[in-house]
């Protein structure tokens, strides 16, 4: 595949993004391509989807790390050396598939060191994987604070509604600014046909990946919490297919 990927999925909550990151996961693993799944929401909604349960968190590590220097200042540079090590034994790993997941902080007030540390950690843990995919949290915070600074190909997910598109088109030009991926484009997420898709297409200036039909059976396993990797072959994992082959991938999806 070349150089590595890294994927983020953005958007308005409630849009379906972490689906669609579940499912992208998905279609590189039937590729048999080594992926990084990362949850970079602190809801943790990337983790159902693909039916992982984390021991530890990015969190928890950031904490000890805390604790640790808090104690022992003097071993500062052991433990930044050690810091890679570290990443890798936090990883959740099921064969091609390894997973990290945010967390959510136990002190009010310190997402901004928590984002900090969890663009560190997508930095040093991407380079060693062909693919990342990142669901990331909703709104603007995360690509405004450059947490998705090493993100090759970014993808806006909106629905049907003025404000999904909106807040989409807000994160291309803030991650035009901040970011500057190689590629974007935007995603038009359960559509009940291909005539709203077309008066959606001509409202906006981004580039347009394609639409992703809505689907009882995902709205199923959503509200069951079961794994969307076990979701039987559906048009929406198709529609999901040609989205990404636009973007330019990197696969030939089946």
């Amino acid at each position: 595949m070349g150089q590595s990927r890294v994927l983020a999925f953005c958007g308005k909550g409630g849009v379906g993004k972490t689906s669609l990151s579940a499912l992208t996961v998905r279609l590189y693993l039937e590729a048999r391509v080594k992926v990084l799944a990362v949850d970079a929401d602190p809801s943790m909604g990337l983790s159902l989807a693909l039916g992982l349960r984390p021991r530890k968190t990015l969190d928890h590590l950031r904490r000890e790390m805390v604790d640790l220097l808090r104690n022992r200042p003097q071993d500062r540079v052991d433990l930044a050396a050690s810091l890679d090590y570290k990443l890798l034994e936090l990883l959740e790993e099921r064969g091609d598939l390894a997973f990290l997941a945010v967390g959510r902080p136990e002190e009010e007030g310190c997402y901004c060191r928590l984002n900090t540390f969890l663009r560190e950690a997508i930095e040093a843990l991407s380079i060693r994987f062909p693919v990342t995919v990142i669901d990331a949290e909703a709104g603007l915070e995360q690509v405004n604070r450059r947490v998705m600074r090493s993100v090759t190909h970014l993808v806006l997910v909106s629905d049907g509604s003025a404000k999904g598109l909106r807040v989409a088109e807000g994160l291309a030009n803030l991650a035009r600014q901040a970011v500057s991926p190689e590629r974007l484009g935007i995603i038009f997420n359960r559509l009940r046909d291909s005539q709203e898709f077309e008066t959606l297409s001509s409202r906006t200036h981004l580039p347009v990946l394609g639409w992703i039909p809505e689907e009882k059976e995902i709205t199923r396993y959503d509200m069951e919490a079961m794994s969307l990797l076990s979701l039987p072959p559906s048009p929406a994992l198709t529609a999901l297919s040609n989205c990404l082959q636009r973007l330019g991938s990197g696969l030939v999806f089946c």
